[in-house]
């Protein structure tokens, strides 16, 4: 995601009313890095949250298919990476569903990368780490959307 400039949201900031003003500030204020990604979500991005969901996706996608595969060092170090990325994501957008379906896609993602990280046990803790997290976000969504993703969840956990 590349945040808009400052005269952008300059510009934008202007078209908002002072009530949605108050609000951006004060979600902007609890978070003291990368406020130009978080104000240019909220402006930009929030209302869409679909195609949001899926250019991060795409972003992981990219992410993962960058990563050396020959030292499982260097595998660890860009996974971690990544998983800041799905982090930064999923607080920024603050819906559940949202950061279900990213750390899923991590999941995926890793998954279907082609490296035996489960020799690795950094990697493989990691993984579960995420999975228990999808499965704790997964609990607390509606019952029609728990069967969705629960399908999803047993299929990463073979």
């Amino acid at each position: 995601m590349k945040p808009a400039s400052l005269n952008e949201i300059k510009r934008e900031l202007g078209t908002v009313g002072e009530e949605k003003l108050i609000e951006l500030n004060l979600r902007l204020a609890k978070y003291k890095t990368e406020n130009k990604e978080l104000i240019t979500y909220l402006l930009y991005e929030a209302s869409d949250e679909a195609a949001f969901v899926t250019g991060v996706k795409r972003d992981i996608t990219e992410a993962f298919q960058a990563i050396p595969n020959t030292n499982l060092y260097y595998f660890k170090k860009s996974v971690r990476k990544i998983l800041r990325l799905v982090n930064k994501h999923a607080k920024y957008s603050g819906i559940p569903q949202t950061e279900l379906e990213l750390r899923l896609h991590f999941c995926r993602a890793l998954r279907e990368s082609g490296v035996t990280f489960e020799k690795s046990p950094v990697i493989l803790n990691l993984f579960r780490q995420q999975v228990d997290k999808v499965d704790k976000l997964c609990s607390a969504l509606p019952e029609d959307l728990q069967l969705d993703f629960e399908a999803a969840l047993k299929g990463l956990e073979k």
